[in-house]
């Protein structure tokens, strides 16, 4: 079905996912985080959902676009990295955008960047005209040369962009990048950022607005309940209010301190913090006047 075809109504909500990959784990967690449970199948690669009307579709991330526009799946959880690449391919081929990214969801983050030989004196974008640049990324590549009236030849490559240069099949590379180890082990360094990434929930430019669109709203609500409160930790703990200003300063970062209903000792207090809370600043706490510090993890909030 191409995706100019209305899809076919359905009352289940069909949500693409890697089988197998850095993303595949991460996304199935996330996804049980919002409630959602399933029965797989013998060939693992289709999950029925018990708890809800949800199922999930196990398959290669790179088909998880195309699995959208299509209209097989509903909503698939894919690196922003593929999802630009394939978009950016179909305007080029002069085809309406099918699919968007709905959610940023905090993980699987990496940048999409140049790198160069290491004996570059890399001066800037303007060294790149003439030159040869491998990469798996062709239509972001060429949509950013063109921003910048650059001419260079982009290779396409399926893997193994780094070694590239070292084969004398290209100057320069345009390559996902997390920790720079490949790019170090292959006498190489990032240079420019094309595209910051991580994976997103991604889902039809145009809403079923069928039984799927209310499952649709619903599962969403839940994501910004879970994704909203990672890594965020709730602190709790008793002071004397003349101690309160003090520990006000000290959690300016976090949430405005909420006063619980006080009982024999002293009164109560809460607030929520982001990120991790480390020893030091709990001791700083403590000094200053917090008694009986707790601090608790935060799955999900409708707030």
């Amino acid at each position: 079905m191409s995706a100019s075809q209305a899809a076919p109504a359905r009352d289940r909500l069909r949500i693409a996912i890697q089988k197998n990959g850095r993303l595949a784990e991460p996304a199935r967690n996330l996804l049980s985080a919002c409630g959602l449970s399933w029965r797989e199948s013998r060939d693992k690669l289709f999950c029925y959902g018990e708890s809800l009307p949800v199922d999930l579709l196990l398959v290669r991330d790179d088909d998880i676009p195309g699995l959208i526009a299509d209209g097989v799946c509903d909503l698939g959880i894919v690196g922003r990295n593929e999802l630009d690449e394939q978009g950016a391919a179909r305007v080029q081929r002069g085809l309406k955008p099918a699919f968007q990214a709905l959610r940023g969801l905090g993980f699987g983050a990496c940048r999409l960047m140049l790198a160069v030989p290491e004996e570059w004196d890399w001066q800037g974008p303007q060294q790149l005209a003439g030159t040869r640049i491998a990469t798996s990324y062709p239509a972001i590549l060429k949509d950013w040369l063109d921003a910048r009236d650059i001419q260079a030849q982009v290779v396409e490559l399926s893997g193994s962009v780094e070694i590239a240069p070292r084969l004398g099949t290209a100057d320069l590379i345009c390559d996902l990048v997390s920790s720079g180890g490949t790019l170090r082990a292959n006498q190489l360094k990032p240079v420019e950022t094309l595209l910051d990434s991580e994976a997103v929930l991604a889902g039809a430019v145009i809403a079923p607005d069928d039984a799927r669109g209310a499952l649709l709203a619903m599962l969403l609500r839940r994501l910004d309940g879970v994704v909203q409160v990672q890594d965020r930790k709730l602190l709790m703990f008793r002071a004397e209010p003349a101690n309160v200003a003090a520990l006000e300063k000290l959690l300016a970062d976090a949430e405005p301190l909420v006063r619980l209903p006080a009982d024999d000792g002293a009164p109560r207090l809460q607030t929520m913090c982001p990120g991790p809370l480390s020893w030091q600043r709990m001791e700083e706490l403590e000094r200053a006047g917090a008694q009986g510090l707790m601090v608790l993890s935060v799955e999900r909030s409708l707030a």
